[in-house]
Protein backbone atom coordinates (compact mmCIF):
# COMPACT_ATOMS: atom_id res chain seq x y z
CA UNK A 1 0.00 0.00 0.00
CA UNK A 2 1.50 3.41 -0.92
CA UNK A 3 2.23 5.71 2.00
CA UNK A 4 1.05 9.29 1.66
CA UNK A 5 1.46 12.02 4.20
CA UNK A 6 -1.53 14.32 4.66
CA UNK A 7 -5.11 14.39 3.42
CA UNK A 8 -7.37 17.30 4.30
CA UNK A 9 -10.99 16.13 4.32
CA UNK A 10 -13.63 18.78 3.64
CA UNK A 11 -17.24 17.62 4.18
CA UNK A 12 -19.54 19.87 2.16
CA UNK A 13 -23.29 20.24 1.75
CA UNK A 14 -24.44 23.01 -0.58
CA UNK A 15 -21.28 25.07 -0.08
CA UNK A 16 -20.73 26.33 -3.64
CA UNK A 17 -20.35 29.88 -2.31
CA UNK A 18 -17.34 29.09 -0.12
CA UNK A 19 -15.74 25.75 -0.98
CA UNK A 20 -13.67 27.08 -3.87
CA UNK A 21 -12.08 29.78 -1.72
CA UNK A 22 -11.38 27.25 1.04
CA UNK A 23 -9.61 24.88 -1.36
CA UNK A 24 -7.50 27.65 -2.85
CA UNK A 25 -6.52 28.83 0.64
CA UNK A 26 -5.50 25.28 1.56
CA UNK A 27 -3.33 25.11 -1.56
CA UNK A 28 -1.70 28.38 -0.58
CA UNK A 29 -1.09 27.61 3.09
CA UNK A 30 -0.64 23.80 3.05
CA UNK A 31 0.71 23.14 -0.46
CA UNK A 32 1.99 19.64 0.36
CA UNK A 33 -1.48 18.38 1.40
CA UNK A 34 -3.96 16.53 -0.78
CA UNK A 35 -7.55 17.75 -0.53
CA UNK A 36 -10.67 15.57 -0.62
CA UNK A 37 -14.08 17.24 -0.69
CA UNK A 38 -16.85 14.85 0.33
CA UNK A 39 -19.96 16.21 -1.37
CA UNK A 40 -22.72 15.19 1.02
CA UNK A 41 -25.63 15.03 -1.41
CA UNK A 42 -25.50 18.69 -2.41
CA UNK A 43 -28.09 20.05 -4.80
CA UNK A 44 -25.97 23.01 -5.91
CA UNK A 45 -22.64 23.27 -7.80
CA UNK A 46 -20.42 22.20 -4.89
CA UNK A 47 -18.76 19.41 -6.91
CA UNK A 48 -18.06 21.56 -9.96
CA UNK A 49 -16.63 24.41 -7.89
CA UNK A 50 -14.47 22.06 -5.79
CA UNK A 51 -13.01 20.29 -8.83
CA UNK A 52 -12.35 23.58 -10.60
CA UNK A 53 -10.39 24.72 -7.52
CA UNK A 54 -8.22 21.59 -7.70
CA UNK A 55 -9.69 19.21 -5.12
CA UNK A 56 -10.53 15.54 -5.46
CA UNK A 57 -14.26 15.02 -4.92
CA UNK A 58 -16.08 12.05 -3.44
CA UNK A 59 -19.80 12.35 -4.19
CA UNK A 60 -22.43 10.82 -1.91
CA UNK A 61 -25.78 10.15 -3.61
CA UNK A 62 -27.81 11.37 -0.62
CA UNK A 63 -27.24 13.67 2.34
CA UNK A 64 -25.84 11.59 5.22
CA UNK A 65 -24.75 14.41 7.51
CA UNK A 66 -21.21 15.25 8.60
CA UNK A 67 -20.72 11.88 10.30
CA UNK A 68 -21.56 9.89 7.18
CA UNK A 69 -19.44 12.18 5.02
CA UNK A 70 -16.46 11.90 7.33
CA UNK A 71 -16.70 8.12 7.56
CA UNK A 72 -16.52 8.03 3.76
CA UNK A 73 -13.54 10.37 3.92
CA UNK A 74 -11.72 8.21 6.48
CA UNK A 75 -12.34 5.08 4.39
CA UNK A 76 -10.83 6.87 1.40
CA UNK A 77 -7.85 8.00 3.48
CA UNK A 78 -7.24 4.53 4.92
CA UNK A 79 -7.44 2.73 1.59
CA UNK A 80 -5.22 5.32 -0.11
CA UNK A 81 -2.55 4.95 2.56
CA UNK A 82 -2.57 8.41 4.17
CA UNK A 83 -0.94 8.54 7.59
CA UNK A 84 -2.61 11.76 8.74
CA UNK A 85 -5.86 13.60 8.09
CA UNK A 86 -7.25 16.97 9.07
CA UNK A 87 -10.98 17.68 8.96
CA UNK A 88 -11.68 21.20 7.78
CA UNK A 89 -15.09 22.81 7.25
CA UNK A 90 -16.16 24.04 3.82
CA UNK A 91 -17.67 27.27 5.15
CA UNK A 92 -14.40 29.06 5.87
CA UNK A 93 -14.55 29.01 9.68
CA UNK A 94 -11.42 26.87 10.00
CA UNK A 95 -8.18 28.61 9.06
CA UNK A 96 -6.00 26.35 6.84
CA UNK A 97 -3.04 28.28 8.19
CA UNK A 98 -3.55 26.44 11.49
CA UNK A 99 -3.31 22.95 9.98
CA UNK A 100 0.40 22.73 10.71
CA UNK A 101 -0.25 23.94 14.26
CA UNK A 102 -2.54 20.95 14.76
CA UNK A 103 -0.02 18.51 13.31
CA UNK A 104 2.89 19.92 15.32
CA UNK A 105 0.79 19.81 18.50
CA UNK A 106 -0.18 16.22 17.70
CA UNK A 107 3.50 15.29 17.74
CA UNK A 108 4.30 17.30 20.87
CA UNK A 109 1.33 15.91 22.82
CA UNK A 110 1.70 12.38 21.41
CA UNK A 111 -1.96 12.44 20.40
CA UNK A 112 -3.85 10.09 18.10
CA UNK A 113 -6.72 12.57 17.79
CA UNK A 114 -6.01 16.29 18.19
CA UNK A 115 -8.93 18.74 18.52
CA UNK A 116 -8.66 22.38 17.50
CA UNK A 117 -10.56 23.90 20.44
CA UNK A 118 -12.42 27.21 20.32
CA UNK A 119 -12.64 27.61 24.08
CA UNK A 120 -9.04 27.08 25.15
CA UNK A 121 -7.74 30.59 25.61
CA UNK A 122 -7.20 31.46 21.94
CA UNK A 123 -9.43 33.76 19.90
CA UNK A 124 -12.70 35.43 20.91
CA UNK A 125 -15.29 32.89 19.68
CA UNK A 126 -18.29 33.01 22.03
CA UNK A 127 -21.42 30.94 22.63
CA UNK A 128 -24.15 31.93 25.06
CA UNK A 129 -27.36 30.56 26.56
CA UNK A 130 -28.50 26.93 26.36
CA UNK A 131 -25.92 26.09 23.72
CA UNK A 132 -23.11 27.21 26.04
CA UNK A 133 -24.51 25.17 28.93
CA UNK A 134 -24.83 22.07 26.76
CA UNK A 135 -21.22 22.44 25.61
CA UNK A 136 -20.13 22.82 29.23
CA UNK A 137 -21.92 19.61 30.24
CA UNK A 138 -20.51 17.74 27.25
CA UNK A 139 -16.97 18.95 27.90
CA UNK A 140 -17.08 18.01 31.58
CA UNK A 141 -18.42 14.52 30.90
CA UNK A 142 -16.21 13.75 27.92
CA UNK A 143 -13.12 15.01 29.74
CA UNK A 144 -13.68 12.18 32.21
CA UNK A 145 -14.33 9.63 29.47
CA UNK A 146 -11.24 10.68 27.53
CA UNK A 147 -9.12 11.18 30.65
CA UNK A 148 -7.93 14.60 29.56
CA UNK A 149 -9.23 18.14 29.82
CA UNK A 150 -11.42 19.05 26.86
CA UNK A 151 -13.16 22.39 26.44
CA UNK A 152 -14.63 22.08 22.95
CA UNK A 153 -16.00 18.61 22.26
CA UNK A 154 -18.17 19.74 19.33
CA UNK A 155 -15.32 21.20 17.29
CA UNK A 156 -15.08 19.87 13.74
CA UNK A 157 -11.46 20.96 13.35
CA UNK A 158 -9.56 17.72 14.06
CA UNK A 159 -6.36 15.95 13.14
CA UNK A 160 -5.98 12.16 13.18
CA UNK A 161 -3.05 9.80 12.79
CA UNK A 162 -3.03 6.45 10.98
CA UNK A 163 -4.34 4.52 13.98
CA UNK A 164 -7.33 6.86 14.34
CA UNK A 165 -7.97 6.80 10.58
CA UNK A 166 -8.22 3.01 10.67
CA UNK A 167 -10.62 3.10 13.61
CA UNK A 168 -12.84 5.82 12.17
CA UNK A 169 -12.96 4.21 8.72
CA UNK A 170 -15.01 1.40 10.25
CA UNK A 171 -16.59 3.00 13.31
CA UNK A 172 -17.20 6.70 12.70
CA UNK A 173 -20.74 7.52 13.92
CA UNK A 174 -23.19 8.99 11.42
CA UNK A 175 -25.91 10.09 13.87
CA UNK A 176 -26.58 13.72 14.85
CA UNK A 177 -23.50 15.03 16.71
CA UNK A 178 -21.97 11.57 16.43
CA UNK A 179 -19.18 13.04 14.35
CA UNK A 180 -18.06 15.03 17.39
CA UNK A 181 -19.43 13.62 20.64
CA UNK A 182 -19.68 9.89 19.91
CA UNK A 183 -16.50 9.80 17.85
CA UNK A 184 -14.55 10.90 20.93
CA UNK A 185 -16.17 8.14 23.00
CA UNK A 186 -15.33 5.59 20.30
CA UNK A 187 -11.72 6.79 20.19
CA UNK A 188 -11.31 6.82 23.98
CA UNK A 189 -12.72 3.31 24.38
CA UNK A 190 -10.35 2.08 21.68
CA UNK A 191 -7.46 3.38 23.76
CA UNK A 192 -6.55 6.30 21.52
CA UNK A 193 -4.97 9.39 23.06
CA UNK A 194 -7.17 12.46 22.62
CA UNK A 195 -5.79 15.94 23.20
CA UNK A 196 -6.68 19.52 22.27
CA UNK A 197 -4.94 22.75 21.30
CA UNK A 198 -6.48 26.22 21.33
CA UNK A 199 -7.27 27.76 17.95
CA UNK A 200 -9.08 30.87 16.74
CA UNK A 201 -12.16 30.33 14.61
CA UNK A 202 -13.43 32.68 11.92
CA UNK A 203 -16.92 33.72 10.88
CA UNK A 204 -18.58 31.80 8.06
CA UNK A 205 -17.47 33.12 4.67
CA UNK A 206 -20.92 32.48 3.21
CA UNK A 207 -23.91 30.15 3.16
CA UNK A 208 -26.26 29.54 6.05
CA UNK A 209 -25.21 28.78 9.64
CA UNK A 210 -26.32 25.42 11.00
CA UNK A 211 -27.57 26.95 14.26
CA UNK A 212 -29.35 30.08 15.38
CA UNK A 213 -30.69 31.30 18.76
CA UNK A 214 -34.10 29.73 18.12
CA UNK A 215 -32.49 26.29 17.78
CA UNK A 216 -30.23 26.63 20.82
CA UNK A 217 -32.65 24.96 23.23
CA UNK A 218 -33.20 22.07 20.85
CA UNK A 219 -29.43 21.69 20.55
CA UNK A 220 -29.20 21.26 24.33
CA UNK A 221 -31.67 18.37 24.39
CA UNK A 222 -30.24 16.66 21.34
CA UNK A 223 -26.67 17.04 22.54
CA UNK A 224 -27.42 15.41 25.88
CA UNK A 225 -29.33 12.63 24.10
CA UNK A 226 -26.38 12.09 21.75
CA UNK A 227 -24.07 11.77 24.75
CA UNK A 228 -26.36 9.24 26.46
CA UNK A 229 -26.50 7.17 23.26
CA UNK A 230 -22.72 7.34 22.87
CA UNK A 231 -22.09 6.12 26.40
CA UNK A 232 -24.58 3.26 25.96
CA UNK A 233 -22.76 1.81 22.95
CA UNK A 234 -20.59 -1.33 23.30
CA UNK A 235 -17.25 -0.43 24.83
CA UNK A 236 -15.12 -2.24 22.22
CA UNK A 237 -15.35 -0.76 18.70
CA UNK A 238 -14.72 -3.25 15.91
CA UNK A 239 -12.37 -2.47 13.06
CA UNK A 240 -13.67 -4.43 10.10
CA UNK A 241 -11.01 -6.21 8.08
CA UNK A 242 -12.76 -5.16 4.88
CA UNK A 243 -11.66 -1.58 5.49
CA UNK A 244 -8.06 -2.53 4.92
CA UNK A 245 -8.56 -3.18 1.22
Amino acid sequence: MPQRSLLIIVPAWNEEATVGHVIREIAEKVPHADVLVVNDGSTDRTTDVARAAGAQVLELPVNLGVGGAMRAGYKYAFRAGYDRTVQLDADGQHDPGLVMTLLESMDELEADVLIGARFAGVGDYQVRGPRWWSMRVLSTTLSRVCRTRLTDTTSGFKACNRQAIRLFAANYPAEYLGDTIESLVVAARAGLRIRQVGVAMRERAGGRPSHNPVKAGIFLVRAVLALVIALSRPSEPVVAEGVAA
